[in-house]
């Protein structure tokens, strides 16, 4: 069983950018070599700024390379609490920035032949209990009243047209949420990138961001300085000390993924005969698709620890058994790969995005950031050069988590709360 994410280990990459000199000047600095730090560099450089990504490590090692490879519909708080907090206006138009979000990644994919598996093969969101079908129903119906957008509502009687499972109360279904192999997609954006001259250093973490008399930062990192007029943080779930706001505001929790061993055709139309990308309602949620190869990925929030290798294969025996309490029929079945990563909560699980002290972010992404980090990336870029943008979230009140200024030392007592919660719903 490797250690290693399946994406990263299936994908070829862009190019070795860890002997890159790292620049003495550049119009922008970028922090973070994921999607969101790709996406701003290739649309920067299209639009005449010179532009160095720096990355501790390498292209999409970090939450880029390690999720499910779903880029989905659909706010990370529901649609029904995103009405009653911000407004039904405010909520549709939130919720139709993720499609936005999708269509973005098509585009990018299109316009830069990148060969990533993408494929609108839609979303599967799945119930645990009546009361949360009765909640997608009402989600239905607002969504064809306000925006006239079309979902279907599955019932148990006929779940099994949806997934070979008996696990769930029934589900939902978005015939507009995508997948793709991240890994192909993070180094197509960098081959991309570089073509358009953007410069890409890997093992250049980022040591101190400091302020330039007259304007602009000097940007310190492992491998050398910079200087520049701008710089965007695009750290996702690994913000760290350099930028201590951000990190008071950035909740780091792990998510870990189990990948099996190729799976017979037969089987793989048992699992999802629709190939749609799953997720279900729980605290603790169960995330699953096939992967391009018939492979059966299965990931969640299986401890609230940070990855590790230990707690990497902590956490590969509960997905395993998770899975095989889901697809009981899974149970022999080898794991050929396992890994953690990092996802970016905010306290109220919205994508935040703006400036502080000249600092441009896009953070936040909450477990929805494969769309929605190519997508902001391209926008904040866009604002960067002086060109319109869109930014739903630029105003949206971004706190900083109480008593958080480094490890996150309260993650096992959000775990004990989220398990409460499930055995309630199941």
């Amino acid at each position: 069983m490797k250690l290693t994410p399946y994406w990263l280990d299936t994908a070829t990459p862009s190019g070795d950018h860890r002997q890159n000199p790292v620049p003495e000047r550049a119009d922008i600095a970028i922090v973070g070599a994921g999607f969101t730090g790709l996406s701003a560099a290739l649309e920067a450089a299209k639009n005449g700024a010179s532009v160095v990504v720096l990355d501790q490590h390498t292209v999409g090692w970090g939450a880029s390379g390690r999720n499910g490879g779903m880029a989905t519909t659909g706010l990370a708080i529901g649609l029904g609490k995103a009405i009653k907090r911000y407004g039904r206006d405010r909520a549709i138009e939130m919720f139709a920035e993720y499609n936005r979000a999708i269509d973005t990644i098509e585009d990018l994919i299109k316009e830069n032949s990148i060969d990533c598996d993408f494929e609108r093969s839609g979303k599967l969101s799945l119930a645990m209990n009546a009361k949360q079908v009765d909640g997608m129903r009402k989600t239905q119906q607002i969504l064809a009243d306000a925006a006239d957008y079309s979902v279907r509502v599955v019932g148990k009687e006929d779940l099994h047209t949806e997934i070979g499972s008996d696990f769930y109360a029934g589900g939902m279904v978005d015939p507009l949420g995508a997948g793709m192999h991240v890994g192909k997609f993070a180094h197509g954006l960098a081959g991309a990138g570089t073509r358009a001259g953007v410069t890409i250093c890997e093992d250049a973490a980022v040591t101190e961001l400091a302020d330039r008399a007259g304007g602009g930062h000097t940007v310190h990192t492992s491998r050398g300085t910079t200087q520049v007029d701008q710089v965007l943080i695009a750290t996702s779930g690994y913000t760290g000390s350099v930028t201590p706001w951000l990190r008071r505001r950035t909740i780091p929790v792990g998510s870990f993924i189990v990948v099996t061993e190729p799976l017979p055709q037969e089987t793989v139309d048992r699992i999802l005969p629709n190939r749609r990308m799953a997720a279900d309602s729980k605290m603790l949620t169960y995330y699953f698709r096939i992967t391009p190869d018939n492979r059966l990925l299965f990931g969640g929030r299986a401890r609230f620890a940070l990855s590790s290798p230990d707690s990497d294969l902590k956490s590969a025996e509960i997905l395993k058994d998770a899975m095989s309490t889901v697809f009981p029929y899974l149970s022999s079945t080898r794991i050929d790969y396992t890994w953690g990563g990092l996802v970016d909560l905010s306290m109220d699980r919205m994508v935040h995005a703006g400036q502080h002290k000249g600092i441009h972010y896009s953070l936040g992404y909450s477990g929805h950031g494969v769309q929605m980090a190519a997508y902001m990336g391209k926008q904040i870029a866009l604002s960067m050069v002086g060109k319109p943008s869109r930014n739903a979230w630029e105003n949206l009140p971004y706190r900083a988590v109480p008593g958080h200024f480094g490890p996150p030392w309260f993650l096992p007592f959000i775990g004990g709360g989220a398990k409460i919660i499930d055995r309630f719903n199941s």
